[in-house]
């Protein structure tokens, strides 16, 4: 049974290691070994999780299957109160293609519109599949956008928005 809950700085371990398993397989075939584990390091160490926590008031949402975690969301507000950011959307390759993205997706949508969102925006890389799922989900591009990350690393994205 799915469900989700609030994601803290205690499962920092379990975030990462969920990251651990899913990157490979997402991004193997986009980022070199080497951005990957530079990409790992840099978002998903403790510290860099706690201040997205805690400094950058990203809010983490868990998504379990009978208790196990499966996946992972983080979202927070932007300069525009009507838009918020989702930041990160991640499950489990096996158990993609369940249903259960969608269901972790809609349950950030709900919340930030709860919250008084009205668009919620996100970034994907160019190359990665899930730009489809997204957009089967109702979301649309509006931009496409580089953002340097250190160390020569250069992330390619199409920023997607939908309404809620």
């Amino acid at each position: 049974m799915l469900q989700t809950r609030k994601g803290t700085i205690a499962d920092s371990e379990t975030i990462r290691a969920l990251a651990e398993k899913i990157w490979p397989p997402t991004y193997g075939a986009i980022l070199s070994p080497e951005q990957m584990i530079y990409m790992l390091d840099f978002m998903y160490s403790k510290t860099s999780l706690e201040n997205q926590m805690h400094g950058r008031h990203h809010e983490f949402i868990i998504l379990e299957n009978d208790g196990k975690a499966i996946g992972y969301a983080a979202y927070s507000t932007t300069e525009l109160p009507a838009i918020y950011k989702l930041h990160k959307l991640y499950l489990d390759p096996e158990c993609q293609g369940l249903g259960a993205g969608k269901f972790l997706l809609n349950t950030v949508e709900t919340t930030v519109k709860a919250k008084g969102a009205d668009i919620l925006e996100l970034d994907v890389n160019r190359f990665n599949k899930a730009k489809q799922f997204y957009e089967k989900q109702g979301y649309a591009v509006i931009k496409e956008k580089n953002t340097a990350i250190g160390n020569g690393y250069l992330m390619e994205d199409f920023v997607m928005q939908k309404p809620l």
